[in-house]
């Protein structure tokens, strides 16, 4: 463990082990949809977004034409703004309608599954797409809903102290998968 900020930091995934984990998570998706042309990545802000920019573009090489993406955010749709509280909101840009598309609703981490029923409730208002899978980077567990993803790079089991981070080369100066001991 590395000593960052005061926090301890674990690295769960190189940024080599990420790339294949993405490019498994590319593979899973496009095996599973019925035409590639129908597929709408919409990432969570905020590491949601990025991911999948870098799925899309994995999808791209392998489906051979380009996929469409955009972002949602679920702040407003939230249930648990006052304990949680609120951060900055994130403009949703959704370049073509959901309307009859096979969504990927993509998120860096699922915890409590909270963010992910925001941002169903958040979606439906764009549109009634004809089917809606969940992919994540890591399930760190501690659901407080019945929400489970279709498809996930990695089940890391931890403590409600401890934290995911992923590292992605575009935002950050590193890219990896990191669990971080807070200390509170």
């Amino acid at each position: 463990m590395t000593n960052i900020n005061n926090n301890q930091r674990l690295e769960i995934l190189s940024g080599k082990e990420l790339g294949r984990t993405i490019s498994r998570l590319a593979s899973q998706v496009i095996e599973t949809v019925s035409d590639s042309r129908t597929l709408f990545l919409v990432g969570i802000p905020t590491r949601g977004v990025q991911l999948s920019k870098v799925l899309a573009s994995e999808l791209e090489c392998i489906a051979g034409h380009s996929i469409d993406h955009g972002s949602l955010d679920p702040t407003f749709h939230r249930d648990d703004l006052v304990r949680i509280g609120t951060r900055m909101v994130h403009p949703t840009e959704l370049p073509t309608s959901v309307e009859g598309r096979q969504v990927v609703l993509v998120d860096d981490v699922i915890f409590t599954g909270r963010t992910i029923r925001a941002a169903l409730d958040a979606l439906q208002s764009w549109g009634r797409a004809s089917r809606v899978m969940l992919l994540v980077m890591v399930d760190r567990g501690h659901r407080e809903l019945p929400i489970q993803p279709d498809f996930c790079g990695r089940q890391v089991p931890t403590r409600r102290t401890e934290t995911i981070e992923l590292r992605l080369r575009d935002l950050d100066e590193e890219e990896g998968v990191f669990l971080c001991q807070n200390d509170y």
